[in-house]
């Protein structure tokens, strides 16, 4: 993607969002709430009234949460497997730049920001499935309750968690949001425990390597504390 169309796709987030599905951009309930914050436009016309630059931070900001109310509400209400599969699969059609582009500088604590680290542990898992699931593996005994609610059959196997992963952000869509939140929430605490065992094995044999492990484990542990504190968030009508 060139430089100019990278910025008129941030600038226009309906234009990103109907690469994935079809939807309206009016105003939306999900389980009876308003999405937070108004419409924004922002299409082509404006990028171009703006001298053709990239908006500025307050209408990136806007842009991020407008477009995570519409692929949320979007999503929600289709009741369709089809547009929920699509969804799911997001970051396959455009790119985990292009969201990151949208969502990745909101706080872990706001519905673009949750929605980034869901899509984004997504991704992890299923470019080092392998890697993962040992990892889960490793945790599993030091985080017993956290296994439970993520709701992995055991033993945790690639292909298991590569399901799991997509069954958690399939429920954003079609199910509770706050439970997927904790699931995924309890998802990331399991690994960030084996992730942090793997760096005490390796500790002796490459420190280096010990310690990228280890500062790893820590940002995905913070990762958990986020959705975490987000799913309680949306029971309280406050995730923005």
């Amino acid at each position: 993607m060139s430089s100019a169309s990278r910025a008129r796709a941030i600038a226009c987030p309906t234009c990103v969002l109907s690469m994935a599905i079809t939807c309206e951009t009016g105003p939306m309930t999900q389980e009876g709430r308003n999405v937070p914050r108004r419409p924004l436009s922002f299409g082509p016309e404006d990028l171009e009234a703006h001298g053709g630059t990239s908006p500025g931070p307050a209408e990136l900001t806007e842009i991020a949460h407008q477009s995570a109310a519409v692929l949320l509400g979007a999503g929600r209400a289709a009741h369709d497997p089809e547009v929920t599969a699509r969804l799911v699969t997001l970051v396959d059609d455009l790119g985990l730049d292009t969201v990151a582009e949208l969502w990745s500088g909101r706080p872990g604590r706001s519905l673009p920001g949750a929605l980034w680290r869901l899509y984004a542990l997504r991704e992890m898992v299923r470019r080092n499935p392998v890697q993962s699931s040992m990892e889960y593996a490793a945790g599993i005994r030091f985080t017993d309750v956290a296994h439970a609610v993520a709701g992995i059959a055991e033993p945790p196997t690639p292909d298991e968690l590569v399901r799991t992963i997509d069954s958690i952000l399939s429920g954003v869509f079609d199910g509770d949001l706050a439970v997927a939140l904790e699931r995924a929430a309890a998802f990331c605490m399991v690994l960030a425990a084996g992730r942090a065992e793997v760096a005490n094995d390796t500790d002796q044999a490459d420190e280096a390597q010990a310690s990228k492990l280890t500062a790893h484990a820590a940002a995905i542990q913070t990762t958990g504390s986020d959705l975490l504190a987000a799913a309680a968030l949306w029971r309280a009508g406050a995730l923005d």
